[in-house]
């Protein structure tokens, strides 16, 4: 969220500081975008504006991650603004969190219509959204486009970072479930679709002004919003303005995101100590002080590098192994009875086998492949450190519980394995409607097996 910030700032100077390439910390190497320009993005004998305003002066950004360097001021500064302000949105809790976010999520389609719109209009708009939208069935046979597909889900849906399941933990005990996991992932996948159409139709008309195809102007990662984004938009009619109404955009999508990320552990601690509740603005506090502390090392001038690192091996290695955990924890552990059974008194319909076969089955093959296409290309020691560190924590909570646990190893195991007497809903009354559900599928089954014999 600190990058979106310092544009936002940036973004006020007329002109737009990334516009040309008479500043300080622009090289001999910087080349001005013009019709006739042969390149629109860098290569290896020019670089534009845009790419070195960001890298020069934005980040300041070091030639690898072994030359982590020092603390960039104005990203730390822009980063302690953002903790501030996500920790004032979510300090009273959920409830106000909710009455944020009808602003924050709302905002960012107005935004998108507007720049869509504008987009539209620009000349040379359609040969980016023609782009856009023709398929190149190529691709489909290279295993990275499927690999970038996987980071993209895991990052806009969620699953396996905590978030969806913290929320979810807040809503009524019959809430309609199926109706949310169905129009949920249908929203998320429209949004997409939808910025898409914003973005390359921006783009369509940077190409056509730079004489170059759409392709060469598409860049992909954080280059994309920063550096092949901005630099369009600077040739735009009223660039300020648009520049800004853009990144401020940006801004209210990562706030949203940290807000469901935080909101999660929290709910995690709260949960697990229970004597947290009547301190919880102590706690929120103290979560994003120790977030925000962690945040610094992508403060220097390596941390882009950083983040990279991160983006490749907690994205797409880690939150591939945890759903598959949660998924050994739900139809294997707990069963696939007892989960039918919680979500038929939950929701008053049965699962349907479907589900099952999906989630037993087809589910895990596809997070084991994901997992281990992504750790072949573990960058190092540094890789696996990162990937480990992720997930170290899963392990040494397991053998907590064994070693809390007793009788012989197996008994231990096999008592962790079963649901223990806090299980089950936490209103009084729903547990011993619950409690007598369970009790009256556990004679049925004893009838059944009586029957059988």
């Amino acid at each position: 969220m600190s990058y979106p910030v310092l544009y936002i700032y940036h973004s006020m100077s007329s002109p737009l500081p990334w516009q040309s390439c008479g500043n300080s910390w622009n090289t001999d190497k910087c080349t001005e975008i013009s019709g006739n320009s042969s390149f629109f993005t860098s290569n290896g004998s020019i670089t534009t504006p845009e790419d070195e305003f960001f890298h020069n002066r934005l980040l300041r950004m070091s030639p690898d991650i072994t030359h982590i360097g020092g603390v960039v001021w104005p990203v730390f500064w822009s980063n302690v603004i953002c903790w501030v302000i996500v920790y004032l949105c979510i300090c009273n809790g959920v409830k106000s969190v909710g009455k944020i976010v009808y602003f924050t999520v709302l905002f960012p389609y107005v935004v998108l219509t507007a720049l869509f719109i504008r987009g539209v209009t620009l000349p040379g708009a359609w040969k980016g959204i023609l782009f856009y939208i023709l398929p190149d069935w190529g691709q489909l046979k290279k295993p990275k486009v499927w690999a970038d597909a996987a980071t993209q889900l895991f990052y806009s849906l969620g699953p396996g970072w905590g978030g969806l399941i913290g929320m979810a933990s807040f809503n009524k005990f019959h809430y309609k479930n199926l109706r949310s996991s169905i129009i949920i992932p249908l929203v998320n996948s429209g949004t997409s679709i939808w910025a898409g159409f914003v973005v390359f139709s921006v783009l369509g008309f940077a190409a056509d002004r730079s004489g170059v195809p759409v392709g060469e102007v598409a860049t992909a990662g954080p280059g994309l919003a920063f550096i092949t984004y901005p630099a369009a938009v600077s040739m735009m009619p009223a660039p300020n303005l648009w520049a800004v109404t853009f990144f401020v955009m940006l801004f209210f999508l990562g706030i949203d995101s940290m807000f469901v990320t935080i909101e999660a552990i929290l709910s995690g601690v709260v949960d697990e100590i229970p004597a947290c509740r009547t301190r919880k603005k102590l706690i929120t506090f103290i979560t994003c002080l120790v977030l925000f502390s962690l945040s610094i090392i992508c403060n220097t001038e390596g941390g882009l590098h950083v983040i990279g690192l991160l983006d490749a091996h907690v994205a797409i290695a880690c939150t591939p192994l945890v759903c598959g955990l949660e998924i050994i924890a739900a139809l294997y552990t707990y069963g696939p009875r007892r989960l039918s059974a919680d979500i038929r008194f939950m929701t008053g319909r049965p699962l349907g086998r479907l589900w099952l076969v999906v989630w037993r089955y087809i589910v895990p093959v596809i997070l084991v492949v994901i997992t281990a296409y992504s750790l072949k290309d573990a960058a190092g020691p540094a890789g696996w450190c990162v990937a480990l560190v992720s997930v170290i924590c899963i392990p040494i909570y397991a053998i907590q519980l064994l070693f809390k646990s007793k009788g012989t190893l197996i008994e231990r195991i096999r008592e962790n394995c079963r649901p223990n007497n806090e299980w089950g809903p936490a209103d009084p009354e729903m547990r011993h409607l619950w409690k007598a559900a369970i009790n009256k599928n556990k004679n049925r089954d004893i009838q059944l097996n009586n029957l059988d014999i």
